[in-house]
């Protein structure tokens, strides 16, 4: 099945129309829902390759809906906000979301942010489908952190840890190189494979790793900050 199926999530009907409309120009195949939980409703009888989804809504709100559907799905999540407040776009991030854009928007501008995060996502299938038919597993170790660069699993003191597409790979990137230090630029430019236009976002997808890997955060014993310079994977002897 070609990989084509967005979900919008959105309560204002205009907005909810106004995107399918240009979704379905480039020939996407839309669902929608009016909250989260017609959202989540959805997901039980489609197959979604990706979701747009409102943060402020009736019954059941996005970030809710992303936490729930993050429980069984890794397809790229763009968040809408009508808000500019960092802690809406951080706590947007910080609970699996891939992007976020900010209301308003041009439909130009949220296109090009769905055509992006598709064509990272079907790489990140392709390259999925293509290890599991090789299964040479290589698998990269620090201490008690396990990265499987071929199942794309990551296990902390043995213990399975459920990474996002995007988590995964700015941590296979540093743990591939332990003791280099990455600039927020340079994790950007090779992760998204685009000139780094958006740095904040890779620094609240360190935090997140962080928080799923680390015993404390606060204290890392894996991914370090070099302030003013940027992140790397310590070395342990």
């Amino acid at each position: 099945m070609e990989m084509n199926h967005i979900l919008i999530v959105e309560d204002d009907k205009d907005i909810r129309e106004g995107v399918a409309i240009y979704l379905k120009s480039q020939s996407y195949e839309v669902f929608m829902a009016a909250d989260g939980i017609e959202g989540l409703e959805v997901l039980e009888k489609e197959e979604i390759h990706l979701a747009i989804v409102d943060i402020m809504m009736p019954r059941m709100d996005g970030i809710t809906m992303t936490i729930k559907l993050r429980e069984k799905h890794d397809f790229p999540v763009i968040m809408l906000s009508a808000k500019s407040e960092e802690v809406d776009k951080i706590m947007g991030l910080n609970i699996g979301a891939d992007d976020y854009v900010t209301k308003p928007f041009t439909p130009m501008e949220l296109m090009a942010r769905v055509n992006s995060q598709m064509r990272r996502y079907r790489k990140f299938m392709e390259k999925l489908q293509a290890k599991e038919s090789e299964r040479t597993d290589t698998i990269y170790t620090i201490g008690g952190l396990e990265v499987n660069e071929n199942t794309f699993e990551v296990r902390v003191d043995d213990t399975p840890v459920k990474m996002t597409p995007m988590e995964f790979k700015i941590l296979l990137l540093l743990i591939k190189n332990p003791g280099r230090v990455f600039s927020a630029d340079e994790i950007y430019e090779r992760v998204w494979n685009e000139r780094a236009i958006n740095t904040e976002t890779v620094m609240v997808h360190v935090r997140n790793i962080r928080e799923k890997i680390e015993i404390n955060p606060k204290e890392p014993k894996y991914l370090k900050v070099v302030w003013g310079v940027g992140y790397k994977i310590e070395k342990l002897s």
